[in-house]
């Protein structure tokens, strides 16, 4: 989990470097060819191209932070309800896999009661960031270990 998200940062921290070196082409450019001109009209030779290329990297360098953003946010929202889970002791967190999309919890495997399954999903609904829980985990009972 921890390489997914240094590889969703080093992704948006690419797409921001690469969004700055094209607004520096677009001032180099309007600065070397209307080097002779006013400055109103060097202005109007790259002004509206210039401005919206560098809203439009911009835009995607917002777009690029948020879904990173999105990502780091629902993997610490895994990891608070993996770590809830592992704290309740009529829980097994080895026998729930927990998945989380946009704040969206689903939670998949077993519980040994129908007490407990409710339980997980009272964990889940306390953590922070949490918008829905989808408990589909099956009432499974343990069994009883034979010496």
């Amino acid at each position: 989990m921890n390489r997914k998200i240094l590889s969703m940062t080093t992704i948006g921290a690419l797409l921001a470097s690469l969004a700055l070196v094209g607004c520096n082409k677009t001032d180099q450019q309007g600065a070397g060819s209307g080097a002779s001109m006013p400055p109103a009209e060097q202005r109007g030779a790259t002004g509206t191209d210039g401005a919206t290329s560098m809203e439009r990297a911009k835009d995607a360098t917002a777009n690029a932070t948020a879904k990173i953003g999105d990502k780091i946010d629902d993997a610490m929202i895994t990891t608070s309800v993996k770590s809830e889970l592992a704290k309740d002791a009529s829980l097994s967190a080895m026998s729930i896999n927990v998945d989380t999309a946009a704040g969206r919890v689903a939670l998949n495997g077993t519980a040994p009661t129908a007490a407990a399954k409710a339980q997980a999903t009272t964990l889940a609904h306390n953590v922070k960031g949490v918008v829905s829980v989808d408990n589909r985990l099956t009432i499974k009972p343990r069994s009883l270990k034979r010496h």
